[in-house]
């Protein structure tokens, strides 16, 4: 029987988080570097007008998808927990992107036993529906948000995620840190369910 429900964001979490960055460089004529992306959002980011990512994203995003790179880690930890633990795939990727990203995790071998796009960042009711125990996120709008629902959250640390974060949310820097933490929280799971 498998014990813990673990939700995982796609984008900035288990891929890299500025996969898109050359090719927006390039279309929107920019030059930034990952360090310099100090917010979530890519608008604001680069300094662009409002709709101008929509309209790059609705020609390449698929193509992104398909060749964003990997967090080094993910694959191996992500199917060590599988054997015990549910995966929820759970991303604000437009329900359009389904397939390309059902096939990139497919060509990573990342092992799970479902995928939420629900076109929004509001992840809270999705993790609701899937009795999520830990959320896995690399967006600090929605760390905060699935904390204040009472959720368990990593948040992968990443440039654009800087800020104050309350006691049920941990800042961790890579999937080896994930990979422990998933396995302490269980042993705690574990003993709980024990008491109860």
């Amino acid at each position: 029987m498998k014990n813990l429900n673990i939700c995982i964001d796609i984008d900035g979490t288990v891929t890299e988080p500025f996969y898109w960055l050359d090719k927006a460089n390039s279309y929107f004529g920019k030059n930034l570097k990952p360090r310099e992306i100090r917010v979530y959002d890519i608008e604001e980011a680069m300094g662009l007008l409002p709709g101008d990512y929509d309209r790059f994203y609705d020609e390449f995003g698929e193509e992104l998808h398909r060749g964003a790179r990997i967090r080094s880690g993910v694959t191996e930890v992500i199917r060590r927990h599988h054997l015990t633990h549910y995966i929820h795939f759970v991303t604000a990727r437009d329900k359009r992107m389904k397939d390309v990203s059902i096939e990139w995790l497919k060509s990573h071998n990342i092992a799970l036993d479902s995928i939420s796009l629900l076109g929004s960042h509001d992840k809270a009711g999705k993790a609701a529906e899937l009795a999520c125990d830990i959320f896995i996120e690399d967006r600090y709008e929605n760390a905060l948000q699935l904390s204040e629902a009472g959720y368990d959250v990593i948040l992968i640390d990443c440039s654009y995620n800087k800020g104050p974060l309350p006691s049920n949310v941990t800042r961790l820097k890579h999937w080896y840190q994930v990979d422990r933490f998933i396995a302490e929280y269980s042993v705690m799971y574990d003993s709980l369910e024990l008491v109860l």
